[in-house]
């Protein structure tokens, strides 16, 4: 397995927005395969497209939550 470069930006936070943009990246890309499989009249894949946005979707949420909370830890 290739391992991207470390970051030379130190951030706390780094690995956890980077994880939420990509939850939310996912989201939004699965809608294109979604009109895909559609389209082709394909409703299994759709179906199954489906079930992985919406566990992107949440994945996404609980990011958010936890951006949220660490943030605000911080200006205490």
């Amino acid at each position: 397995m290739v391992r991207e470069p470390a970051s030379p930006v130190k951030d706390d936070h780094y690995d956890l927005l980077h994880t939420l943009q990509m939850s939310l990246e996912h989201v939004w890309k699965m809608e294109n395969y979604i009109a895909d499989a559609e389209a082709r009249g394909d409703s299994e894949l759709a179906t199954w497209f489906r079930e992985i946005q919406d566990d992107h979707r949440k994945m996404g949420e609980q990011g958010k939550k936890l951006l949220k909370a660490r943030l605000q830890q911080e200006k205490v």
